[in-house]
């Protein structure tokens, strides 16, 4: 396993001072698949908003290593993504706002940039229909068109809150096979929120279970095992 790229030192995570979940310790490795898995209401969400620096810690420490000397950079998938239809984007403009962290506010798209959005766009299997207005497309056309986003940011780490959510069944085996596609050929560190666990025992090598404010980490194959699982769905249960 690679050198830790994420570590958490009894970090807690939550809103206003009041912890969601508390004593959280675990590292994740440059170049893994960690799926985080717990029902809805979990802390899944602020765990994932506390890694983008969207929220700060309540206690303990986060740190993230240095990706080519510089911060990684994180690219994120969310659930659900929702447009004004009043805003006539098309998906290749909505890809198109990966690049603008890189480019600045106010400046022209160079070229080169915009080529790299094609690339993304081709690579995520949306290039057909990046024309066509966001708002029009179907849910997995649009997951494709937000995988292509996060791809235009150059990621070191990909964060995708639950990305087959309102997918039909096709397209969900489709944008999962991509994004395992993606660790393996692109080595990036892949973090996913997801209730699907034949996906997880397939892909993830990493898991962090979530449930009343704890966290339960271990490997996929340590915490998959059917006994293991058991005693996991009864902890949701109690």
């Amino acid at each position: 396993m690679d050198e830790p790229l994420i570590t958490l030192d009894r970090l807690a995570v939550g809103y206003n001072g009041q912890a969601v979940l508390a004593d959280i310790s675990l590292a994740i490795a440059r170049g893994s698949f960690t799926a985080l898995l717990g029902a809805n209401g979990s802390g899944k969400s602020t765990l994932l908003k506390t890694l983008l620096g969207l929220l700060p810690p309540v206690a303990g420490r986060l740190r993230i290593a240095a990706a080519n000397g510089a911060p990684p950079v994180f690219g994120y998938v969310p659930q659900f993504t929702q447009f004004d239809p009043l805003y006539l984007l098309t998906g290749f403009e909505v890809a198109l706002m990966g690049v603008y962290r890189r480019v600045g506010p106010g400046h022209f798209v160079p070229p080169a940039e915009r080529a790299l959005v094609r690339e993304c766009l081709q690579a995520a299997d949306a290039a057909e229909f990046a024309q066509n207005r966001f708002a029009e497309l179907s849910g997995g056309q649009k997951q494709r068109v937000l995988m292509a986003r996060a791809l235009a940011t150059r990621p070191d780490v990909l964060v995708l809150d639950e990305p087959t959510s309102g997918v039909d069944a096709a397209a969900t085996q489709s944008l999962l096979n991509f994004i395992s596609e993606l660790h393996t050929k692109r080595r990036l560190t892949i973090l996913l929120v997801t209730h699907d666990l034949p996906l997880v025992r397939r892909h993830a090598q990493q898991v962090v279970w979530l449930h009343d404010g704890r966290v339960v980490p271990g490997t996929a194959a340590e915490l998959l095992r059917p006994e293991r699982l058991a005693e996991l769905v009864e902890m949701e249960m109690s």
